[in-house]
């Protein structure tokens, strides 16, 4: 069993904008609507000045209608999707809350949840009490049977819990605080997952991690990107 102190973690703040994938959709849209109007005033202006002498080609003008009118019906079918897929949100009642879910992807959260390991080492943050002069790692399974104690040390700064000899599984990571040789508190380690997924469960906001745990919103504690 290996267990490495690394540097204190800050949290990152998440920030909610506009959607990158929304502001280039946009942005296509208005510069289809400008070259289509664009077009409009190229061809009228063609017709209106063009030589009597020399009329344009008929070939070239059914060619320039056929132009106008793709690109006509390209701005309307745009239009009519943006109508459809915000019809579609206001009736799901996620409307507005697209770019909050986008947000999350990708990010390292942390909160006091299970994890399931699979090999790969746990970043687990400590909250020993001020006082406590030794603590100790305790892991134990979902059923709430204790499967390792590990000495760790007094500090809130985080750490990786590569598995020591503990096979593939659901843990729960908790840290006991003692102080003179006495147990002064016991609570629920923080552990820090990449969320892969967001869900939107009624009003609440699920995040599915790498870990393969899904935890509410409301239980992340910090977040930093990933």
């Amino acid at each position: 069993m290996v267990v490495d102190s690394v540097g204190a973690t800050g949290a990152t703040p998440a920030t909610t904008g506009a959607s990158s994938a929304g502001s280039s959709g946009k942005s296509a849209i208005a510069g289809l609507t400008s070259d289509f109007e664009t077009f409009i005033k190229l061809l009228t202006t063609q017709a209106k000045y063009q030589d009597p002498l020399e009329p344009l080609d008929s070939t070239e003008y059914a060619s320039q209608l056929a132009q106008f009118s793709m690109v006509e019906q390209q701005v309307k079918t745009n239009d009519s999707l943006e109508a459809m897929v915000a019809g579609m949100l206001s009736r799901a009642g996620l409307s507005g809350q697209a770019d909050s879910l986008a947000a999350w992807i990708g990010r390292d959260i942390r909160a006091a949840a299970p994890v399931s390991y699979t090999g790969t080492a746990v970043e687990i943050a400590p909250k020993p009490t001020q006082t406590a002069d030794k603590a100790q790692l305790v892991v134990k399974s979902l059923n709430g049977t204790e499967v390792q104690r590990l000495d760790i040390p007094v500090s809130r700064n985080t750490f990786m819990w590569t598995g020591g000899g503990l096979g593939h599984g659901d843990y729960t990571f908790h840290v006991e605080s003692f102080k003179s040789g006495k147990l002064e508190a016991s609570s629920q380690a923080e552990v820090y997952g990449r969320v892969n997924e967001a869900q939107i469960d009624g009003e609440l906001i699920k995040l599915v991690l790498s870990t393969g745990q899904t935890i509410n919103s409301s239980d992340v504690t910090a977040m930093r990107a990933g």
